[in-house]
């Protein structure tokens, strides 16, 4: 199977490692003890034998097995369930991974269930046999370790995320072209990690308070913060503020985020804005040089048409033999290019 530690403890001390799931009951029975029991990826098999041995009620069985479920914590009868979701920065791609933690907590008995290898169980294990008197407070007090790891987790990704924002920045003035999907992505990670810290804090207020642990107790009544034991409730609230510090840290990334959004936004507008300047500069000066070049063309043009007209030669052309005809050919051309040349310099084309 796919359990990776199974082990029944009495009076905060590891008394056995039942070979399996029978033998695990039976001897929690016997001794009196608490049985914990890690699965890494089990099959949905594998989820359902272990709560029928346990006695786990069905809803919340099939939320183990069909994971990808929002961070709750749920009461059922005596019962605790609760799904978290662990992270982790990788430093290689700078990207955030998240995972999935189902825990079954009981009067007597703790079933906790991952999705992948983080976070990693063996030494929360280790830490509490080290420590039998907060062993010896029961399932809540591995429950509280758990959620301890998990939000101990969350400080590199946090410091991960802020160093990626200030890598934003910049991005965002050096005008990197690629800095817009990096935001996006950025965006979304930051969504997602305040999905997975956003609930942990009324899961952990609910804990601190008492709200939510008729199972520690086994009773019909929830308890009330003052019957629980005093440190047990001091650790859960040391939990709480920092998973309030780094649910508050995702929101500040995600103001930040949308503000980086909004500027780059802005920025490429004014570089479109500059760029159609340009362009209507440059549409501006070929215009004006188009009517420079119109307006030559029609001063050169008149010139040219009386020449042309005068170089037909026709026998019955009467300046042909006007003793003046050549002057007059002239200064027709002369007149005619001066006369077009100030219309087009009060119109100001030239």
């Amino acid at each position: 199977m796919s359990i990776t530690d199974n082990a029944v403890y009495v009076d905060g001390l590891r008394a056995s490692n039942p070979p399996s799931l029978d033998l695990t009951l039976e001897t929690m029975q016997e001794c009196d003890g608490i049985g914990w029991i890690d699965m890494l990826k089990p099959s949905p098999e594998e989820i359902r034998e272990v709560a029928e041995e346990l006695g786990l009620h069905e809803l919340a069985v099939d939320d183990a097995v069909n994971a990808h479920q929002r961070s709750k914590l749920e009461r059922y009868d005596d019962v605790l369930f609760l799904v978290t979701h662990p992270a982790r920065y990788l430093d290689g791609p700078e990207q955030v991974e998240f995972s999935e933690l189902h825990v079954f907590v009981g009067p007597t008995f703790v079933v906790s269930v991952r999705r992948s290898e983080f976070p990693h169980v063996s030494p929360v294990r280790h830490d509490l046999e080290s420590r039998p008197d907060r062993l010896r407070l029961g399932p809540l007090a591995i429950l509280h370790a758990l959620l301890d790891r998990v939000v101990d987790e969350y400080a590199p990704v946090v410091a991960g995320l802020e160093n990626d924002i200030d890598e934003i920045e910049n991005q965002l003035f050096s005008r990197d072209p690629q800095v817009s999907r990096r935001i996006y992505e950025l965006a979304r990670e930051v969504m997602t990690f305040q999905r997975a810290t956003r609930p942990l804090v009324q899961i952990l207020r609910s804990l601190e308070t008492g709200s939510m642990l008729r199972a520690s107790a086994g009773t019909g009544a929830p308890l009330e913060a003052s019957e629980l034991d005093v440190e047990l409730q001091r650790a859960f609230r040391d939990v709480l503020d920092h998973a309030i510090r780094y649910a508050d840290r995702a929101d500040e990334f995600r103001a930040i985020l949308d503000n980086a959004l909004s500027v780059h936004a802005t920025l490429v507008a004014q570089e479109q804005n500059e760029e159609m300047r340009h362009m209507t500069e440059a549409s501006l000066k070929q215009a004006e040089a188009a009517k420079k070049i119109s307006s030559w063309a029609a001063i050169f043009f008149a010139p040219t048409l009386v020449a042309g007209i005068y170089g037909m030669n026709f026998h019955n052309m009467p300046e042909l033999s006007w003793p003046w005809g050549y002057p007059f050919a002239l200064g027709l051309m002369v007149v005619a290019g001066f006369v077009l040349y100030r219309v087009f310099k009060h119109v100001d084309w030239l």
